[in-house]
């Protein structure tokens, strides 16, 4: 790893832009913090940051480009709200800024690191998708690298304390979202996503549960597909190290008449499916400044910050090369 790093400023000092701060502080060898950007002079985490010696402002984009080390910020993280991140990535477009987008907004692509980084890498804007999509998503990916995957849901369980007002606010904008990069990265042909905010006391981790029609009629794609989610798994706990298998795939013959034409819907001609492969995974966050039980949140900074680590070392290296 070079010596050289590479300053970083976050926007929004709310739970999620305060964790990806401390994991950037904590356990990143090439990001350093540059800025905190808020809009509330009260604000706890303008505090927090302000306690760690890491340049803080209360106005916003427009204080942060009003920094005098503006200049020396290569990547900028939005930990915002879609509207806000859109007046922001407009603020920003003329200054040639790396935006890792946290909130759903999606002016770039989506963005899952263990499938499709290396993809959009040098793009200007990319996005995070959500919680829900960071941790299904490869695994849905990892059964289309095998097989065809007509239909793909999800179900992402998370604790209600870890869904804060945003979160319960667009709840509907996850579903649509995540459905979405369920086709457009995991590569099925129809996805739909369902989220659950369970109130059970004390806190439960995050649990998903990945469903994927495919078609194996001789049974012989079985172990390819199990191998595939394994090396997944892998490929995500690198960097989100709470990320695991609850227990081993599973294969389920459908019965014979089954009507899951009903969920392919219409346009996708004569499909047939005989399998329904089911994953049932875990996210345990953590706990650099989020509970351990918040696996929701702490997907997203790990893969923001995995993310921004990888936009990094392509900068650094266009500068040696430079």
């Amino acid at each position: 790893m070079t010596d050289k790093k590479i300053k970083v400023a976050i926007i929004g000092p709310g739970n999620i832009g305060t964790d990806l701060m401390i994991k950037v502080m904590r356990t990143s060898e090439i990001l350093e913090m540059g800025a905190m950007v808020g809009i509330d002079p009260e604000s706890d985490g303008l505090a927090r940051a302000g306690r760690f010696k890491v340049p803080t402002t209360h106005e916003g984009v427009d204080g942060l480009i009003a920094m005098d080390h503006f200049d020396e910020i290569d990547i900028v993280f939005d930990a915002t709200s879609a509207g806000a991140h859109k007046a922001n990535a407009a603020k920003l477009s003329a200054y040639g800024k790396k935006l890792v987008d946290l909130t759903p907004a999606a002016i770039g692509p989506f963005v899952v690191p263990a499938v499709n980084l290396e993809e959009h890498i040098g793009l200007d804007n990319v996005n995070m998708v959500t919680c829900g999509g960071q941790a299904t998503i490869p695994i849905v990916a990892a059964v289309s690298r095998v097989t065809e995957v007509p239909y793909a849901e999800i179900v992402a369980s998370i604790a209600s304390k870890s869904a804060g007002p945003g979160t319960r606010a667009n709840i509907d904008e996850f579903t649509e979202t995540t459905s979405h990069g369920i086709e457009a990265v995991g590569g099925a042909w129809k996805g739909k996503a369902i989220i659950i905010l369970n109130p059970a006391e004390p806190p439960l981790i995050m649990r998903d549960t990945v469903f994927c029609l495919v078609n194996d009629p001789d049974e012989t794609q079985q172990e390819a597909i199990r191998d595939s989610i394994h090396r997944m798994v892998e490929e995500v706990s690198a960097y989100v190290p709470g990320y695991r298998l609850k227990q081993e795939v599973q294969f389920q013959r459908l019965p014979e008449g089954e009507p899951v034409h009903t969920l392919l819907g219409k346009g996708v001609g004569e499909v047939v499916v005989t399998h329904k492969v089911a994953v049932f995974l875990e996210v345990e966050g953590a706990a650099h400044y989020l509970p351990a039980y918040a696996g929701n949140l702490d997907i997203m900074t790990s893969a923001a910050l995995r993310t921004g680590e990888k936009i990094a070392e392509q900068l650094v290296g266009s500068k040696v090369g430079g």
